[in-house]
C-alpha cells in the first residue's frame, strides 16, 4: 500500500501499472471499513493467520490469497486522470475485460449494481467484471487526489502474474516500458509505511 501511494505522488507523464502478489496470507479493506468487521468477515486463525492491511482507496474487503492484484496510477494531467470515478472505472475496466478474454477468460462487463458488499467478490457492481454465471470477477477501489488517480484492482481468476501485465498493459498503452525502482523511491516507500501502513493507529482508524 505504501508503494502504491509513493507511485502516485511522484506520478508525472505517464500511468504506470504494477502487478504484485503478497508475501503472507492478507487481506486488504477499504479506507471507510471498520477493522472489527473485517476480522469477523475474514477471521484469521488456525495454521494460516492472517495480515490486515486499510488500503487507501475505497472499496471492499479482499482475500488476497485467492486473487491476482495490480494497481494502476494516472496522473492528473492524463484524460482518465481527470474523468469522474464511475466513467474511469468503467474505461480501465473495459480494457481489463477485453485483456482476460485475450488471455482465455470468459468475462463480461456488468452493467448490473446489485450494491456492493462489505466482502468485494459477494456482489457485482456497475462496471465490475463477472464471469457467465454472473460471478464477480474483478473488482477495484479509487481514489483521487492533486496528483492524479489511483485505481487498485483484484482479479479472480486463474492467471499467471506476468502473462496477466503484459496482456493488460497491452491494451491499456499502444506502448510500455519495464519501469525499474530506485534507491531514493524505496526510502520514500518506507517513510510512507512507517508514518502510515505499518501503523496500528491506521489500521484501527475507524
Amino acid at each position: 500500500m505504501a508503494f502504491d501511494q509513493c507511485l502516485l505522488e511522484q506520478a508525472r507523464d505517464y500511468p504506470v501499472l504494477r502487478i504484485y502478489d503478497w508475501s503472507e496470507p492478507s487481506v486488504s479493506f477499504g479506507y471507510f471499513h471498520k477493522l472489527n468487521d473485517v476480522k469477523d468477515a475474514c477471521p484469521s486463525g488456525g495454521n494460516e493467520p492472517i495480515s490486515y492491511v486499510r488500503r487507501w482507496t475505497g472499496g471492499g474487503i479482499v482475500d488476497h490469497r485467492f486473487d491476482v492484484t495490480y494497481t494502476l496510477v494516472v496522473p492528473r494531467g492524463h484524460a482518465v486522470g481527470q474523468m469522474r470515478g464511475s466513467s474511469s472505472y468503467h474505461v480501465i475496466h473495459d480494457q481489463l475485460c477485453e485483456a482476460l478474454k485475450k488471455l482465455g477468460q470468459n468475462v463480461e462487463l456488468s452493467h448490473d449494481d446489485q450494491g456492493g458488499g462489505a466482502l468485494c467478490f459477494n456482489n457485482p457492481v456497475t462496471y465490475d467484471l463477472t464471469d457467465s454465471a454472473g460471478r464477480k470477477v474483478a473488482g477495484a477501489g479509487q481514489r483521487r487526489t492533486r496528483h492524479g488517480l489511483l485505481h487498485q484492482g483484484s482479479v479472480l481468476c486463474d492467471l499467471n502474474a506476468s502473462d496477466f501485465g503484459q496482456m493488460f498493459a497491452s491494451h491499456l498503452a499502444a506502448s510500455h516500458e519495464i519501469w525499474l525502482v530506485n534507491d531514493d523511491f524505496n526510502e520514500r516507500v518506507a517513510e510512507i509505511d512507517a508514518e502510515r501502513y505499518a501503523s496500528e493507529t491506521w489500521l484501527n482508524k475507524r
